[in-house]
């Protein structure tokens, strides 16, 4: 059986759609799951590879990619994270089945000590992991 293909898209690619790689990879290491910005920045945030780290899920290695990288390829889900990037995201020439959108607030907005933000990003950590936990469960899991 073919895996499951499946693109994450958010605005900077540095905190919500790579936390919801790094869950996705977590759940099923036989999806294929990528994730890409529509201004893809230049690293990982890094309170969300801390937040990620402490469910023991490594996001270090990622890095943010240009969605026009994936433009021409097929993939069975295209899924934005944040509003800017559904109301922005490109036509892909690639094939996609389902293209679906499930939004989550943006942690980077968080300002102030790291004892101030580091509970931003775990709020927004567990709201992704408990949606796509049941997004998992109701969707791909039943495909692959």
């Amino acid at each position: 059986m073919e895996k499951l293909k499946v693109l994450i898209i958010c605005t900077g690619n540095t905190c919500r759609s790579q936390m919801v790689e790094g869950f996705l990879r977590s759940f099923d290491p036989q999806l294929e799951v990528y994730s890409a910005g529509t201004i893809a920045e230049r690293t990982v945030n890094h309170y969300a590879v801390k937040a990620m780290a402490e469910l023991g899920i490594d996001i270090n290695e990622q890095s943010p990619e240009p969605v026009e990288k994936y433009l021409d390829q097929n993939f069975d889900y295209v899924i934005t994270v944040c509003d800017g990037a559904k109301e922005v995201c490109p036509v892909f020439t690639g094939n996609v089945k389902y293209r679906i959108h499930i939004g989550f607030d943006d942690p980077a907005k968080a300002r102030g000590t790291e004892e101030e933000v580091l509970p931003v990003y775990r709020k927004v950590r567990d709201q992704i992991k408990e949606e796509f936990k049941e997004f998992y469960n109701n969707k791909l899991s039943n495909e692959n």
